[in-house]
């Protein structure tokens, strides 16, 4: 393999230079929203766009850019894919055991009502899931359990899609804050900390913002309270746990206790009225609460309600509550580093210190160079086989051992295992291709091309700055990979900038949880779980005006951290975890 250093301006203009370093994203977005073409095949093209672009306009041998984009795939079949299609395989089995019926059905015995029922499931569920699995599974399984619940696919995919938002730079055990403190080399206390000081307001927003989106204003402020409610316990628990405690629970306590406080408080208050679709049948928007509220499940009039006793609702979601048991282990750092050392292959050298991986063709033979980091930095390429302590396997074990208390037998579920493969095929493909895209777009340096383009925004920077990691998720369809791309970056320009690093590489990863409803994993995972495939398009130009909306937001509390109170910006922060 030869070596090879990083350009950035081979044109000697940095806007023509960014405009050809965007060619993949404008070739992906354009086929993907424009001319409507399946995710997979719009992914695959910009990949091919990005090595084309890799090699003849910033020199990168082909065989660097080839073993990039298998570098990618490789590494978002075992960290991502194999994550969702776990998460997806647990939904499956409660669909095949009956459980899932009683799972809506107990959340339609709390309310009848359309608008919190959203709030319930695409908000706090979606956020208890997003700590768990992260990497689009809140998305596939809230979406599919909305659609059980009576909603339209169409909203179960889209509003999913927003909902899952404020939760995502804590998903699957705090991944996307561990790897910005590695890039980065900052106190991973210190930006977990500010995280939690960024996203709580927003995690007030989203959930005005995630009912406004499906009803008009009037039906919006008749269950402001319950919005509140939610908004502000998620927000209270999110910001107390990454400042106070540790990264790797942030979600999962934050959507649990939102979820426990929003139940409780509906048991005590009702709306006027009761909002339902016209098409729900019987009781319709209007319905005066308590009065002739329709069941959850099908029939003339209306889907049906089911009352089960507390033994039988608690099996149903037994499953739900072993998958978290699993992820606190698996998140648990004595038993992770265990199962590291014993069971994966090339984690250690020969001399027991951790090595992290076997090395790929292309480990260390591509540098970063000046302005992006402060001396030629070889890039490390080394491939973690972390079968049994990675996050997917955790939830498949879950799915397995949940479907095995339920009464399942083995033959069942290798069945059901092999069910969710198949009907999963287009995003797994997909959601390779888009990791293969962003890797290929990082070892290129063509993500440092465009981030140097943001940097000439001077004193406006903590806004655009925000938004660079805002493209760094729709590119990569991670809050993990637009860290891992532009962390060091951001800490490289607020230096120079007279910025706080600590503000700025936050503002990567708090940004960047915006970007997730347009990128096209996410929702390549929404249209798959709600059974939407060709509607990608359709979704993306939803969506789009709602992510830029509150990614301007993320920007504006960003600079105002940045100049109206940087004393806010934490340093030593001390744990009680540590």
């Amino acid at each position: 393999m030869p070596t090879w250093t990083q350009v950035y301006d081979p044109f000697g203009h940095w806007w023509l230079s960014a405009l050809v370093a965007a060619l993949p994203i404008i070739v992906l977005f354009t086929l993907m929203a424009g001319l409507r073409v399946k995710p997979h095949w719009a992914a695959l093209a910009g990949a091919g766009t990005a090595v084309l672009v890799a090699r003849y306009a910033f020199t990168m041998p082909f065989s660097l850019a080839g073993g990039s984009f298998l570098y990618g795939v490789a590494t978002g079949l075992m960290n991502i894919v194999w994550i969702v299609v776990a998460a997806v395989y647990l939904y499956d089995i409660s669909v095949s055991t009956g459980d899932f019926e009683v799972m809506k059905s107990s959340v339609a015995g709390i309310t009848a009502d359309r608008r919190l029922q959203l709030l319930l499931v695409a908000f706090c569920f979606g956020a208890f899931i997003e700590g768990c699995a992260g990497f689009g599974s809140p998305v596939a399984i809230a979406g599919a359990f909305m659609i059980g619940l009576g909603f339209k696919p169409f909203h179960a995919a889209a509003l999913n899609l927003i909902a899952n938002t404020a939760p995502v730079a804590w998903g699957a055990i705090g991944t996307p804050v561990h790897m910005l403190a590695t890039v980065t080399l900052l106190p991973e206390a210190d930006m977990n900390a500010m995280i939690g000081r960024i996203l709580p307001y927003t995690a007030v927003i989203v959930p005005f913002w995630l009912v406004r989106a499906m009803v008009p204003w009037k039906e919006t402020f008749e269950v402001l309270p319950a919005i509140l409610v939610v908004g502000v316990s998620f927000a209270s628990m999110q910001f107390a746990w990454s400042n106070y405690m540790d990264s790797n629970l942030v979600d999962i306590t934050a959507g649990l206790f939102s979820l426990l406080c929003t139940v409780l408080f509906l048991l005590f208050w009702k709306p006027k009225r009761i909002w339902r679709f016209e098409e729900d049948g019987g009781p319709i928007a209007g319905t005066p609460a308590g009065k002739g509220v329709a069941n959850i499940s099908g029939g003339s009039n209306g889907p049906e309600i089911h009352t089960y006793y507390f033994g039988r609702t608690f099996q149903a979601w037994l499953p739900f509550l072993i998958l978290s048991v699993f992820v606190f282990l698996w998140g648990y750092k004595p038993v992770k580093t265990w199962m590291n050392v014993n069971t994966t292959p090339a984690f250690l050298t020969a001399d027991g210190k951790p090595r992290g991986g076997w090395d790929t063709p292309i480990h260390n033979k591509i540098s970063r160079d000046k302005p992006v980091v402060g001396k030629p930095t070889p890039e490390g390429a080394r491939f973690p086989f972390i079968w049994l302590s990675a996050t997917g396997t955790g939830c498949f074990l879950a799915a397995v051992v949940g479907g095995t208390i339920r009464g399942v037998n083995p033959i069942k579920l290798l069945k059901l295992f092999g069910h969710t493969l198949f009907r999963m095929r287009w995003a797994v493909l997909a959601i390779s291709a888009m990791l293969g895209l962003g890797f290929v777009t990082r070892y290129s340096g063509t993500d440092a091309v465009l981030g140097l383009a943001f940097t000439h925004t001077g004193w406006f920077f903590p806004f655009f700055g925000t938004f660079l990691g805002w493209l760094g998720v729709a590119l990569t369809g991670s809050d993990t990979s637009s860290n891992a791309l532009f962390g060091s970056l951001q800490r490289i320009t607020a230096q120079q900038l007279g910025l706080d690093p600590v503000l700025m590489t936050a503002a990567n990863s708090a940004g960047g949880v915006m970007g997730k409803m347009v990128d096209a994993q996410s929702i390549t995972i929404a249209t798959s779980a709600t059974n939407q495939v060709g509607n990608e398009g359709v979704i993306f130009r939803f969506v789009v005006w709602h992510s830029v909306a509150l990614g301007a937001i993320v920007g504006v509390i960003v600079m105002l951290y940045a100049y109206v109170a940087p004393h806010l910006v934490p340093h030593g922060i001390k744990l009680l975890s540590q």
